[in-house]
Parts: C-alpha cells; structure tokens; sequence
C-alpha cells in the first residue's frame, strides 16, 4: 500500500493535532511521517517567550482548542528547536518503523501536553528508552548518523511548494494543508 506522507514539526500545535487527529481516525497506519524543521531559527535549550511571540503562542493554542476541543493541549512557555527531536524520530523509524510510531506520538505529547524541551538530548533518550529503544542509538553525540534522511524529508517538504505544516501529500501528489475537519481528512483518503 502506497502511505500518504504527512509533514509535520514537533513544535508546531496543528501538527500536534493533525497528529491526534489522524491516530484517532485510525489512518497513522497509512502515513507515512516525515519530520521538518518549519522554525530552524529557535534556540537551544528551549527558552521562555513573552511579549508578542507569546501572545501568537497563546493564539495558536487557543485556536487549536476551538478546531480541535477533544484534544488536550496546555500552553508552553515557548517552543523548542525541533532539529534533535526529529532526528531522534528518523533514527528511530530507521531502527523499528512498528514501534517508532508510539515514540513520535510520546514527544508530541511531551511537549503539548507536559510543556517539556523537546531540544534536550536526556529527554529524548529517556522517551527512547521507554519505548524500547537504544537511547544513545536515538538521541545524543553518539546517535546513529541520519542526516541524509532528514535532508531527504525536507527536500520532498520543499518540491511540494507549500512552506506550511502539517502537509498531507497523497501518492498521486495532491495536498491538504493545516489542520482540517475529521471529514475532509476522510476524503482526502478515501474520496467522498
């Protein structure tokens, strides 16, 4: 079965909730996830926001509370740097692609619903070893080399013409873009 891609950062609450969206539909199976950096600029460690940039943060979550209130979602104190979080994931799904799955939905949740710093190597290793990975494997200096997959990711993100996230992208190449009802992902899948 050819897997719809889906496009997503850490970091972003659409995606977070595309995510949810998509698991609870019951079609994670048939996506196939692709982690890209839509904020490269973010510091690491991840820092506290105030003024206008935390005013947006507050705006997005409250909008993803109101397109998506079966979700839990808490505002963070910022976002972190997306970069290592995503590099865990492709390590991971390059290492056990049944189990990797669980660790990408894990660090969404980490950071959405916990507010914790997905830039930070201990807590991507300790999710890691939670779900039954190697932790010096998936995250920290001495993580498996997985530079040519995530630059793969983003050259596909790019081809697509559209800078937003999260992206679905079926395999006859049409898109949807941002977070959208659960009916309109039903017929991006399966047709009216």
């Amino acid at each position: 079965m050819n897997h719809c891609r889906l496009f997503s950062d850490f970091n972003c609450p659409f995606c977070y909730a595309m995510h949810e969206r998509l698991f609870m539909l019951g079609l994670m199976e048939q996506v196939s996830w692709r982690g890209v950096q839509h904020a490269r600029h973010l510091p690491l460690p991840m820092t506290a926001w105030s003024g206008h940039r935390a005013m947006e943060l507050r705006q997005e979550v409250e909008m993803v509370r109101r397109l998506a209130p079966e979700l839990p979602i808490a505002l963070p104190s910022g976002k972190p740097n997306s970069g290592r979080a995503i590099a865990a994931a492709a390590r991971a799904l390059s290492v056990d692609a049944i189990t990797a799955p669980a660790l990408i939905r894990a660090l969404y949740r980490l950071f959405w619903i916990e507010g914790q710093d997905l830039s930070d190597d201990s807590l991507l290793q300790r999710e890691a070893g939670r779900h039954g990975f190697s932790p010096t494997q998936i995250a920290g200096v001495s993580a498996l080399p997985i530079d040519h997959i995530v630059r793969a990711w983003e050259e596909q993100w790019i081809e697509t013409e559209h800078p937003g996230v999260p992206l679905l992208q079926r395999p006859d190449l049409p898109l949807l873009a941002g977070l959208v009802p659960a009916e309109s992902i039903r017929r991006f899948f399966f047709g009216a």
